[in-house]
């Protein structure tokens, strides 16, 4: 399994992965699309960093990173093969979305949630035509051209493609720093009976008013302070029992009160 400390993924020492400088790309592309099975293997071997890059914002999703690598070798493959040497791109710009893409259909093609046979049918062909449009625009072509190009209207490409996007995990980050991460779960806001909270909060603090201000404090020292009855007893200026029985006795008057 991957890991951060580990240098070997596939059998593969990432520690030694060459990168190769742009001017080197060009040759080997121009030569691996010839036929040139020794320059193909030179330019794999030189953009497996990039793969490796691609399979470690997946590696939080429970899937061996071993297949997620050699799922993403393939999609590497194929930019090789469509990759337009005529067009201004940066061979890394257009191979990530061609891993991407390559590692996402294998994750749904293994994802438990099932879609209809049709609706796989309609995204596969627009993801195709995605990449066709991708290799012939030399950028990321809009849902209209992509609805153009396999003949279909706008929302049944748009309902196809949202249909076969593999779920995200509340722990993915999608932030870090040198601080902690940020997942998706902090930034979901919970407004589930937002009202019902509302109305017991009141109600509690209502309830509070009515106890005696020895109990208020001992109930703010234990539950808001998380002091043990000992130390709430030591500061309080009372015995351990005592702190016991007002407590007990506070948190029944709050509940016969709510």
């Amino acid at each position: 399994m991957f890991l951060i400390n580990k240098v070997e993924i596939c059998g593969v020492n990432t520690a030694d992965l060459k990168v190769l400088a742009e001017e080197e790309k060009t040759d080997l592309i121009r030569r691996s699309q010839a036929g040139d099975q020794a320059a193909r293997e030179k330019f794999i071997r030189g953009n497996l960093k990039l793969v490796l890059s691609v399979v470690q914002r997946f590696c939080n999703r429970g899937e061996d990173p071993d297949d997620l690598f050699q799922v993403g070798c393939v999609g590497l493959i194929k930019a090789i093969d469509h990759f337009d040497l005529t067009q201004e791109v940066k061979f890394s710009t257009y191979a990530v979305p061609m891993i991407i893409g390559e590692i996402r259909r294998y994750l749904r093609d293994n994802n438990s949630i099932r879609v209809s046979r049709s609706l796989r049918d309609t995204a596969y062909k627009a993801l195709g035509a995605k990449e066709r449009l991708m290799s012939a625009l030399g950028r990321e072509p809009t849902i209209e051209q992509i609805a153009a190009e396999v003949g279909l209207r706008r929302e049944e490409v748009v309902l196809a493609l949202e249909a076969i996007v593999d779920p995200v995990s509340l722990f993915e980050s999608v932030y870090s720093d040198d601080s902690d991460a940020i997942c998706v779960m902090d930034q979901v806001s919970d407004k589930r009976d937002n009202d019902s909270n509302w109305v017991e909060e009141i109600s509690l603090r209502q309830a509070i008013r009515h106890l005696t201000d020895r109990e208020r404090r001992i109930l703010s020292l234990r539950f808001y302070a998380g002091k043990t009855q000992m130390e709430v007893a030591k500061e309080v200026g009372i015995s351990q029992a005592q702190v016991s029985r007002l407590e007990k006795n506070a948190l029944t008057q709050i509940k016969k009160y709510m």
